[in-house]
């Protein structure tokens, strides 16, 4: 793993394909779950990888580096999770028992994990964005201004906003 100092001496000496095989290499596998826990479809997340990639690929040569690289590829990929999510709005029509069934490899817990899943997924796309990098990712308030383009103080409500649906929808679904 090279640090984002080492990363940008290859792209300042534009060796861009050595630096992006490293990105990929780093970063792929968390690009993903992030994706993932927003779309839930394996196929879909994949997609949406594979275009944050050709994104991070094709604007690395003008990456300004002013900001830490992950945080610029999350906001590359959470600007593709919106747009794929407000492209395909009839996914979100399915029953949500449904979609968290669909897949077994990413819910194979027991019943108070699913209803954890269940719960996030009824919170809206922003909210349940903001709540799953901030209780799953562990994402700094800072870092996720940063790549939501959103003051921390807003985006502090809205996990405090996400957090009492998901504790009120757990109520509901385990009693």
């Amino acid at each position: 793993m090279n640090s984002d100092k080492e990363l940008r001496a290859w792209c300042e000496s534009g060796e861009y394909e050595r630096a992006f095989e490293d990105i990929v290499h780093q970063y792929s596998q968390r690009l993903y779950w992030h994706i993932r826990k927003m779309v839930l479809v394996h196929d879909d997340a994949d997609d949406i990888l594979q275009n944050t990639l050709l994104k991070a690929w094709t604007g690395l040569p003008s990456f300004r580096w002013e900001s830490r690289l992950f945080t610029w590829l999350y906001r590359i990929a959470t600007n593709e999770v919106l747009t794929f999510l407000n492209k395909n709005k009839s996914l979100n029509e399915a029953p949500l028992e449904d979609r968290v069934d669909a897949d077994p490899h990413l819910f194979s817990g027991d019943s108070l994990q699913k209803a954890l899943q269940l719960a996030i997924l009824k919170l809206p796309a922003k909210q349940r964005l903001v709540f799953n990098m901030r209780y799953f990712d562990e994402i700094r308030y800072e870092d996720m201004s940063r790549i939501l383009g959103t003051s921390v103080g807003a985006l502090k409500a809205s996990y405090h906003h996400a957090t009492a649906k998901v504790q009120e929808t757990l109520k509901e679904l385990l009693l």
